[in-house]
């Protein structure tokens, strides 16, 4: 007869705590000699080609109060549209731009803060070009999985009228809570997560 099978009880998920800013931005917290800089706090230098751009923002709670101890980090492209990554098999991407950063919401404002470029567009598997836009990813007290959405440009209309997952978010009258603000700083995107304007969030 065979054995039977054993079965493992799940581990119980947990909210992001105190110890999340600890092991990841350690010199943002005060915490100095781990590393020289927070892992992902400079995303380019004086080498990278495109255009430099700042994104700020805000990650909102139900009643559009600011979380002021979310982490949130970005991922995207180069200026030609390229990943840093080695299973980027379309060209070789920026070798002076990482394509991820990490930022803390200040304890103060909730604001986070991203010194980057203005990243290519990018083709679905089906060869269909995506937008430029930028991945953000969101870990915060009360939320037990990180949340993934993206952000688009709101001076990119012919871009975005052709991006096929943003058209199909605009017909269903959710799509601008992915369009960031245009400022006088760069760019300003609010992330909701719930309630009125609740940002669409994706399942990756």
């Amino acid at each position: 007869m065979a054995n039977e099978p054993e079965y493992l009880d799940e581990t119980p998920s947990q909210t992001a705590g105190p110890y999340v800013h600890i092991g990841t931005v350690p010199n943002f917290l005060g915490i100095e000699g781990v590393y020289a800089e927070d892992l992902g706090a400079r995303m380019l230098d004086e080498h990278t080609k495109g255009e430099r751009i700042t994104i700020t923002g805000r990650v909102l709670d139900g009643v559009g109060a600011p979380l002021r101890d979310a982490i949130v980090e970005i991922w995207q492209p180069d200026a030609a549209g390229l990943f840093p990554s080695p299973e980027e098999r379309r060209g070789a991407a920026d070798p002076h731009f990482t394509g991820w950063g990490r930022s803390a919401c200040d304890f103060d404002t909730g604001l986070f803060r991203f010194a980057t470029i203005r990243p290519g567009r990018v083709p679905l598997p089906d060869g269909r070009l995506q937008a430029p836009h930028v991945n953000f990813w969101i870990a915060a007290r009360g939320v037990n999985i990180a949340l993934h959405t993206r952000m688009y440009f709101p001076d990119e209309a012919a871009a975005n009228a052709e991006d096929p997952i943003l058209a199909r978010l605009m017909a269903e009258g959710r799509g601008e809570t992915l369009i960031a603000e245009k400022t006088d700083e760069g760019f300003h995107f609010e992330i909701r997560l719930q309630g009125h304007r609740e940002t669409v969030f994706f399942d990756v």
